[in-house]
């Protein structure tokens, strides 16, 4: 039920709806729309202004590509999303390679090798941003949501403890100030 909501918003992107395409049509294995371009759509419609695409940071694609850990293979994925459609801010990165990076950038201990896109997403910061979402090849959107979708749907900005230590939490929320961007949105810290 929760899933055909978030379809319902996608759906009435066109704009999200053809980056989805782009993605799918890329031939990157397991790829995935997620994060902020998931939830600056739904939070928009449902707490702002509505969404506006030129006000997203980057459109977080992830995918999945244990044959290749190296950073130019993010930069190749990337550059094959731009050459597709060079408007939207893309960022690819490999999940598969997380390990081989996460802490040098973020500090902290060092991470297992992910098994999956659904377990990569699983890590991700807010519980609202942990989604990602794809388009197959029927044009059916799928929805990968290991916290599920209350959060995102419901407009609450919650740390996901996973990965995300309450300092980087706090550093977060002070950078993309949700309650002022999306009114509705609720802040629990």
């Amino acid at each position: 039920m929760r899933e055909d909501d978030l379809r319902d918003l996608i759906e009435r992107s066109p704009w999200l709806v053809r980056a989805l395409g782009v993605v799918r049509d890329s031939g990157l294995p397991d790829a995935w729309i997620g994060a902020g371009a998931v939830r600056d759509l739904v939070w928009g419609e449902r707490y702002g202004d509505g969404f506006d695409p030129s006000s997203v940071r980057d459109v977080d694609v992830v995918f999945f590509d244990p044959a290749d850990l190296s950073r130019d293979h993010d930069e190749w994925a990337t550059a094959r999303l731009v050459a597709a459609w060079p408007e939207p801010p893309w960022e690819a990165k490999n999940q598969a390679a997380v390990h081989t990076w996460y802490p040098a950038k973020f500090g902290g201990d060092p991470v297992a090798p992910l098994r999956g896109i659904a377990e990569a997403v699983a890590t991700w910061p807010e519980y609202a941003t942990a989604v990602a979402v794809r388009l197959d090849a029927d044009d059916r959107i799928g929805v990968c949501a290991p916290h599920g979708l209350d959060d995102l749907l419901d407009g609450v900005w919650r740390r996901n403890p996973t990965r995300v230590s309450p300092e980087i939490s706090r550093r977060r929320l002070a950078r993309h100030r949700p309650a002022e961007r999306w009114p509705g949105v609720r802040v629990v810290t």
